[in-house]
C-alpha cells in the first residue's frame, strides 16, 4: 500500500479554513485517490516489502437505474395479435317534424340511417431485441473471499444488464414520441394548430422583447409568461370536441384525466424559477403538471440548447417512405393518451446450461408494440427563428 505524507497540505488547508491566509492552489495529486488498474496497483507491504497486500473491502457498482423516459405503457393481452381501433364520425341533424304537423301529411318512420363515417384501424407491428450474457461461477472463485462477494459480483452483472435494457427501452419510448413530433411538424402547413411556434407567436404580441431568438428566449420573462399562457390555453382547448388538433380531422376531445404533457426540463425549470419568483399569485403562471425530460433524442456531448431540443428522424407515416425531419427548438408536447403508447410490453429471460464448459448462457429479451395514432389529438410547442422552420 502506498502511503503519502500530507502534513504540508493539511496545514495549508487549516490556515485557509480559519481565515489566516488567502486561498492558494492545492496540489491534490497525493490526496485524492482516483483508482488504479490491476497492473498499477501497489501489491506489497511497507514493512519488509515482500508481503502481498490483501483486499480489505470490495465495493460493487450496482445502483439500479429506473430510466428517464415518461411512461407511455398501455395494455397487454396474451392471445391474439392485432389491435383493432374502431371510430365513428359525428352524424348530421335534420328537421324535427314534431312542431310542423300538417293535416293529411304522412310521416314515414321506417327509413334506415346507418352510422356515419365508420373507420377501422389495425395495429400489428412489434419490435424485439435481446441482450446476451454468459455466466461462469466456479471459474471466478479464486477472486473472492466469501460467497457473499461472489453473489454481489453477479448481482452487479445483473444490474448492468438491467441498465442496458432500461436505456434501450427508454430510447424506443422516446423514439415513439419523436416520430409523432416529426409527423406533426412535417404536416404543419395543413394542420397549423398542431405545431405551435411559440417564439413566432410571442414576437407578434404588443411589447415583445426585440431581438429575441430561439437560443436565448428561455431567459426572457415575458416570453416565458406567454409560453405558459399558450400551453394552458391549448390544454383547455383540447377538452372541446374539435377536428383541429389531429391530422385526420376526426372529431376528438381530450379530458384532463386523459391528457399527457411532456416538457423539456430546460423550459420547465426556467418557467418555474423565473415566473414564480416574479409573481405573488403562482397559480396564474404555473405550468400544467407534466413529465420532464432532459432531452428529446440526445444530450449530445455538452447538453447545449441545440442538442437537447433537437430531433433528427425519418418519420414512419404509414407510407413506407416518410419524410426526414431535423428539428431544433422542441420545448413541449401535449397529447391524448391514446395518440401514442406501448402495448404488449414483455421483458423476460431465457437460459441454457452448458455442462461441458460449465457456464450458463442468458438471453434478456424485450418485445413491445410501439404505436402512433395520427387521428388522436397532439400539439407540439417549439421555438424557431422567423423564416427558419417557423
Amino acid at each position: 500500500m502506498k502511503v503519502e505524507q500530507v502534513q504540508e497540505i493539511v496545514n495549508q488547508m487549516t490556515s485557509e479554513i480559519l481565515g489566516q491566509e488567502a486561498a492558494a492552489q492545492l496540489d491534490l495529486t497525493d490526496v485524492v485517490s482516483v483508482g488504479k488498474t490491476l497492473q498499477n496497483a501497489a501489491t506489497v507491504d511497507n514493512y519488509i516489502r515482500k508481503l502481498t497486500d490483501h483486499i480489505g473491502k470490495v465495493v460493487f457498482v450496482d445502483r439500479p437505474y429506473s430510466g428517464r423516459a415518461p411512461s407511455i405503457q398501455m395494455d397487454s393481452w396474451e392471445f391474439g395479435s392485432i389491435l383493432e381501433k374502431i371510430d365513428a364520425g359525428i352524424p348530421d341533424a335534420q328537421e324535427n317534424p314534431s312542431w310542423n304537423l300538417q293535416d293529411g301529411q304522412s310521416y314515414p318512420q321506417d327509413k334506415f340511417t346507418a352510422p356515419k363515417d365508420v373507420q377501422v384501424q389495425f395495429f400489428n407491428d412489434m419490435t424485439s431485441f435481446e441482450v446476451p450474457m454468459s455466466i461462469a461461477e466456479r471459474q471466478t472463485y479464486s477472486a473472492w473471499s466469501s460467497l457473499q462477494q461472489l453473489n454481489a459480483f453477479f448481482n452487479m452483472i445483473e444490474d448492468s444488464i438491467q441498465k442496458s435494457m432500461t436505456v434501450k427501452v427508454d430510447g424506443l419510448s422516446m423514439a415513439t414520441i419523436n416520430n409523432y413530433i416529426g409527423y406533426v411538424f412535417n404536416n404543419k402547413a395543413t394542420k397549423p394548430l398542431q405545431a405551435i411556434n411559440l417564439l413566432e407567436g410571442y414576437l407578434k404580441t404588443p411589447g415583445a422583447t426585440e431581438g429575441l431568438t430561439a437560443a436565448n428566449c428561455l431567459y426572457d420573462l415575458k416570453f416565458l409568461k406567454y409560453a405558459a399562457y399558450q400551453i394552458k390555453l391549448y390544454a383547455t382547448r383540447m377538452g372541446n370536441l374539435s377536428t383541429l388538433f389531429n391530422a385526420s380531422s376526426r372529431p376528438r376531445f381530450t379530458p384532463t384525466d386523459r391528457m399527457k404533457i411532456i416538457m423539456l426540463s430546460d423550459f420547465a425549470e426556467a418557467a418555474d424559477v423565473y415566473l414564480q419568483s416574479d409573481t405573488f399569485h403562482n397559480s396564474f403562471v404555473t405550468l400544467p403538471t407534466a413529465d420532464k425530460i432532459s432531452y428529446w433524442q440526445s444530450s449530445g456531448t455538452g447538453y447545449t440548447f441545440g442538442d437537447v431540443t433537437s430531433i433528427n428522424v425519418k418519420v414512419e407515416n404509414g407510407s413506407g417512405n416518410g419524410p426526414t425531419v431535423n428539428l431544433s427548438g422542441v420545448l413541449a408536447v401535449l397529447f391524448d393518451r391514446d395518440a401514442l403508447g406501448i402495448n404488449n410490453y414483455n421483458r423476460r429471460t431465457k437460459s441454457f446450461v452448458n455442462q461441458h464448459a460449465e457456464f450458463i448462457n442468458y438471453w434478456y429479451k424485450a418485445d413491445a408494440r410501439y404505436f402512433n395514432d395520427f387521428k388522436e389529438n397532439f400539439v407540439l410547442f417549439y421555438v424557431a427563428n422567423t423564416g427558419a422552420g417557423a
